[in-house]
């Protein structure tokens, strides 16, 4: 076994890797970049050394300098994670190379299965089932054009080097080809370095299942059972679990069979995934299944099948890669029970999933009931630079339907403020009825778009309430601290309860809720406050209890309780709410602040997060109309298209393709109506 790894990773998958090899006695190493100088995964490693600036391509990906900081700090093999260079053959060469085990598959195994049209036509000739589709060398727009009306519409175009829900798009119909065959080469080139696509039929009702596998240096391979991945959005995964619902016994025996014989004809070795679309049946059971393609990487979604099956799938990982057989044989694995995985992301699910940059001022994860791998602590910033994951929360219960209610727990108990965050959709995910009922699909959340994201209501009265008694509570708190230190304790002036002279005490605030604004009047009661919002019929609150994470009262007779974090924002102090479905965010307003101007000017189009352009479609002096597609927005390694919120003229584009733009900058200015 080794005795020191490096972990060519950051984020949570480092310090998952971290966590296995500390409890195996073996010494880690990371590697950080300027953006991650203080992230968790560094401080959680033995030994850190230092890459290059924040992008990806100037520090991650930097093959060299991760061998050469193996090589210095003595590490005996890389741990590559996923993503970066866990599928890159050429690194995979390199560490032989240098004498240094990659923790990985082969480079041969990892070139075959890298693209996807040369890994379609092996796994034809191994037997496993094949999406029909044109999988050629011939990249002519016409010939695949051609091809796709062959086919028959719907198509998926695919990035051949691609993973990870990038470089793919679906084609509803012919006249749409062309724009998305050319965004799908920029961004498969753009994440890939190689903008080479192929197109297959589109399976109508697709559950995404994938088979894990396993396979060691002598000669020995093996299943541990599947995974249903097919709560998706953008073709990125949001929900997995482990097994998946209504999988027949003979379909679970044919899959598995198929996906060993996959890495049997690669001549694999380590942990893989391979995945299938099945075609769902109307009850919602899996049918006909097709080969998608191969991970050669440990998955995001492991911890699934470490719960049902109760290995430590990375123990196996550097077991395996330190030359020893695998630890168990197919007839010796059982899955146990079941276990869903959720992915806390920062984004806006409201506006289109937007990624949410920033600091993140409260992170709080349940103490116990679910697993949480995450790589950030409260304070850490989300940057541009990188996947935009939170965490990963895993529960496991004895069937589906008690670890389903268990995550939905765990959630409510999570707690994220200072960035947006998907945590509410989650929870509206995990509760709704076809999801309990397990009728799942590829499309699942496009169906229910309406119930998932409805509109967002304003905060109700207890809500407004409960944040009243928070500020309150904290004004008490702070004067009493003040009257303890000063001179005379008794002083009607070292008290805030709103004294006044042959009147009741009287406090009066506003509470910003999305652009409205609430007023408050809360007068002093023996055991509590009674709170008037906008002059309506007063609250009577009472039994407040006040904790760093948590509050709860009686208002008027109803027992509230709810999850609080406050913190400053532009001078402005957010509070911000969590109950068993919602995130609400408030803030206490400052009557004496001016209204705050926008920085770019009238009838223009800003950036919604940092990026990068990658296309241009206007010029200065175009007549645009309502949702036009204006420009590409690169960023967290997704494309972003800007549309036109109305018709109009393009007046000045301040930014070219290429151009890094950041938060808030103004992309596209529009001719005034009626200006000559």
């Amino acid at each position: 076994m080794f005795d020191k790894i490096l972990i060519a990773n950051r984020g949570e998958i480092a310090c998952r890797v971290i966590e296995t090899a500390r409890r195996m006695g073996i010494r880690t190493v990371a590697v950080y970049s300027d953006a991650d100088a203080a992230a968790r995964h560094v401080a959680m490693a033995d030994e850190a050394v230092h890459l290059g600036p924040p992008p990806a391509r100037e520090s991650y990906l930097l093959g060299d300098r991760i061998l050469a900081a193996a090589a210095d700090t003595g590490a005996e093999a890389i741990h590559p994670g996923y993503g970066f260079l866990s599928e890159n053959a050429g690194f995979a060469d390199a560490c032989e190379k240098a004498g240094i085990v990659f923790i990985g598959p082969p480079a041969s195994a990892i070139r075959a299965m890298g693209s996807k049209a040369e890994a379609k036509a092996l796994m034809g000739k191994a037997g496993v089932p094949l999406t029909p589709g044109y999988h050629g060398e011939d990249q002519d727009e016409a010939t695949l054009k051609a091809a796709a009306d062959d086919i028959g519409y719907p198509v998926l175009i695919k990035a051949s080097a691609g993973g990870g829900g990038k470089g793919m798009r679906l084609v509803e119909k012919a006249a749409d080809f062309a724009d998305a065959l050319a965004s799908c080469r920029r961004e498969a080139a753009s994440s890939f370095g190689d903008d080479r696509v192929l197109v297959e039929r589109f399976v109508t009702r697709p559950r995404h299942i994938e088979m894990q596998v396993f396979a060691d240096s002598h000669g020995n391979a093996v299943h541990l059972f599947e995974r249903d991945c097919s709560i998706q959005r953008r073709h990125q995964k949001v929900l997995e679990e482990a097994p998946a619902p209504g999988m027949p016994e003979d379909l679970r025996a044919r899959m598995g069979e198929a996906a060993v014989n996959a890495a049997k004809a690669v001549g694999y070795r380590g942990a893989g995934t391979v995945e299938f679309i099945a075609e769902s049946r109307p009850d919602g059971t899996p049918g006909d299944f097709f080969f998608m393609e191969m991970n050669t990487r440990l998955q995001v979604e492991h911890p699934v099948t470490e719960a049902v099956t109760g290995y430590d799938l990375v123990e196996w990982q550097l077991r395996v890669a330190s030359g020893e057989p695998l630890p168990a044989g197919q007839d010796d694995i059982a899955a146990t029970g079941h276990a869903i995985e959720a992915r806390l992301y920062a984004e806006n699910p409201e506006a289109g999933f937007l990624p949410s940059t920033g600091r993140l001022e409260c992170f709080r994860t349940p103490a116990a009931g679910a697993r949480i791998d995450t790589g950030v602590r409260d304070g850490d910033e989300i940057s541009p630079f990188y996947d935009p994951m939170i965490a990963k929360v895993i529960a496991h219960g004895a069937d589906r339907e008690e670890a389903r209610r268990r995550l939905i727990a765990a959630l409510a108990e999570t707690h994220v403020a200072g960035i947006s965050s998907n945590r509410d959709f989650l929870i509206r995910v995990l509760k709704a009825g076809d999801f309990a009922a397990a009728k799942l699909d590829t499309g699942f959340i496009e169906k229910h778009e309406r119930d998932l994201l409805p509109e967002r209501a304003p905060a109700s009265d207890v809500m407004i309430a409960a944040a009243a008694l928070i500020h309150l509570t904290r004004i008490e708190r702070d004067a009493g601290a003040r009257r303890a230190d000063s001179g005379d304790p008794t002083s009607p002036w070292a008290q805030a309860r709103g004294w006044r002279m042959l009147d009741r005490g009287r406090i009066t605030f506003d509470i910003g809720d999305d652009g409205a604004v609430r007023s408050i009047a809360a007068h002093a009661l023996d055991d509590g406050w009674e709170i008037s919002i906008d002059d309506g019929e007063p609250l009577v609150a009472e039994g407040t209890s006040l904790t760093e994470d948590a509050v709860s009262a009686r208002v008027s007779g109803r027992a509230v309780r709810a999850g609080w974090a406050a913190y400053d924002s532009a001078g402005t102090e957010q509070i911000v709410l969590f109950d068993a479905n919602s995130t609400i965010r408030l803030s206490l307003i400052d009557p004496l602040a001016g209204a705050a101007g926008g920085d770019g000017p009238d009838h223009s189009l800003t950036a919604p997060m940092p990026g990068k352009v990658m296309s241009v479609s206007v010029a200065p002096g175009d007549a645009v109309v309502s949702g036009q597609a204006l420009l590409v927005l690169e960023a967290m390694k997704m494309e972003h298209t800007i549309r036109a919120p109305e018709d109009g003229v393009v007046a000045t584009l301040p930014f070219a393709v290429g151009d890094q733009v950041s938060e808030g900058a103004v992309l596209i200015t529009f001719e005034e109506a009626g200006a000559e």
